[in-house]
């Protein structure tokens, strides 16, 4: 694609775009590997303006940049792609407006393709039950740390927290006799939610006879540790799910999932939206309305394989 614009792109767009560069690592922080995508995109940009005697960065109007992104479209390329190279634009553009390359920005209008956005994993009511009773049979041996992933695979789906959320959790945010977890959300905001009994017994088993076998000097408040001692790091839960999924034999899982597989299974028992969002933390209610399109598909799923007339 390069080679068709020529000579083109070569001239002034080509320090353009060098000034750009040191623009995204200078200014914003964006990593190498960011700023070489960007630099990349706009080089594709110009050659297609190339291909039609637009050799100057002023001579891009929002009907060249449509063109672009629907020509790329027609090559069926991603949606991700589509996306990335919007955005690459927009910035480009906005940067070379406020520096003084052109006088008005014509990707102001340019719409953003948004990269498609799959629907989350979610186990089934059953296959949760298994993960969970693995984890369980697990705690009855003499390592403590399964004890605390018994506890925090029940914690994960009984409260639909966040794996940072849970980790970051305090013994003081515990209350277990109202059976309430206060956590941490996004933009600092707490929020309290409700767990059952099964996590509550999980929990009870760890506080009684895994957290004090594992805490260390640095152990200080933190209601889940790590082998070490002290407070337990995301990672080692993503490993946990992982681990505790194939032992299971379900599908493999990430601690995400099981967030995804409350909000599910909460819908399918009669939760509405709003409730659901409240636990959840979701700052917008169109964020909690993706799990309507998972359980809809889900009741498509139950009713193609047992309606007769499906």
């Amino acid at each position: 694609m390069h080679s068709a614009a020529g000579t083109s792109a070569a001239t002034v767009p080509s320090i353009a775009v060098a000034d750009f560069a040191m623009h995204l690592r200078a200014q914003r922080g964006l990593s190498e590997h960011t700023v070489r995508a960007y630099v990349g995109d706009i080089e594709h940009l110009m050659a297609f303006a190339g291909r039609y005697g637009r050799t100057e960065i002023m001579d891009v109007d929002l009907g060249l940049l449509r063109a672009w992104l629907a020509s790329m479209a027609a090559a069926e390329r991603s949606r991700a792609t589509l996306a990335r190279r919007g955005a690459a634009a927009r910035t480009f553009f906005d940067w070379a407006r406020r520096t003084g390359r052109v006088a008005t920005d014509p990707a102001l209008r340019l719409a953003s393709a948004r990269p498609a956005s799959p629907l989350p994993t979610v186990l089934g009511v059953d296959a949760t039950a298994r993960l969970l009773d693995v984890a369980r049979t697990r705690a009855q041996g003499a390592d403590p740390i399964h004890l605390r992933d018994w506890a925090a695979l029940e914690l994960l789906y009984a409260t639909g927290a966040r794996v940072g959320e849970l980790c970051g959790a305090d013994l003081d945010d515990l209350d277990l006799s109202e059976r309430t977890l206060r956590v941490l959300g996004k933009g600092d905001k707490e929020r309290v939610v409700p767990f059952g009994v099964p996590a509550a017994d999980a929990v009870q088993a760890w506080l009684d006879r895994g957290r004090p076998a594992l805490a260390g000097d640095f152990a200080g408040r933190a209601l889940l540790l790590g082998r070490r001692g002290g407070r337990v790091d995301q990672r080692q839960i993503r490993g946990v799910a992982h681990a505790v999924a194939a032992l299971a034999g379900v599908d493999d899982v990430a601690p995400h999932a099981l967030r995804h597989t409350a909000a599910t299974h909460l819908l399918e028992g009669g939760s509405d939206l709003r409730s659901v969002q409240e636990v959840l933390g979701h700052a917008s209610l169109a964020t909690t309305q993706r799990y309507t399109h998972v359980t809809a598909e889900r009741l498509r799923t139950s009713f193609e394989q047992a309606h007769p007339r499906a």
